[in-house]
């Protein structure tokens, strides 16, 4: 019955004993903590590069940031220049004309002719500047009556059609086609 008795016992050391000397098991045993170690280092690094990542593109999103910034200052500047020097061209183009009318105001001799001859020379310096800066006349002297381009002061009886300019009271322009001043006109009165 002692052999009974111990004999669980003694399966029991060998069984540890043999456990102990199993290479298989020993090496599963020492082989888990460093496998949990060898997860932690990876783990690691790989959060390091990951925040490495991130502080790279949060570097570039605040670069590309205060490049559109300054993209979006430049052309505030930009259009607030054009709109201070919008009329530099045309006024380029006006001094000439004073000039011309100074000039011939300091004439002290001057007659009626040299005066229209002067003033003459003038208009035409200022035709060509209104050419120049694309501002054109509206003269719709005989056309029909366009209420975006001309505005009718009064209407008169006449022997052309309906609708159409009789007189010209005073002269429209356009700059660029977009009316600037429209054409002071007398229009025709409808056959009753």
């Amino acid at each position: 019955m002692q052999s009974n008795e111990t004999a669980p016992e003694e399966r029991a050391v060998a069984a540890a004993a043999a456990a102990v000397e199993s290479p298989a098991v020993g090496e599963a045993a020492a082989a888990e903590p460093p496998q949990a170690e060898d997860n932690g280092v990876a783990l690691q690094e790989e959060l390091q590069q990951a925040r490495l990542k991130a502080n790279e593109y949060q570097d570039l999103w605040l670069r590309a940031k205060a490049e559109t910034e300054n993209v979006r200052r430049r052309a505030q500047e930009d259009i607030a220049k054009a709109a201070k020097f919008a009329v530099d061209r045309f006024a380029r183009e006006l001094l000439p004309v004073k000039d011309s009318l100074e000039a011939a105001l300091a004439t002290e001799k001057a007659t009626v002719e040299s005066m229209r001859a002067g003033s003459e020379l003038t208009l035409k310096q200022l035709i060509a500047a209104f050419e120049k800066s694309a501002l054109t006349e509206i003269n719709p002297v005989g056309e029909k009556f366009d209420p975006n381009r001309h505005q009718a002061i009064s209407v008169v009886e006449s022997g052309q059609e309906a609708n159409t300019v009789v007189t010209v009271l005073q002269k429209g322009y356009l700059l660029a086609e977009r009316v600037l001043r429209p054409a002071l006109v007398i229009v025709a009165k409808a056959a009753s």
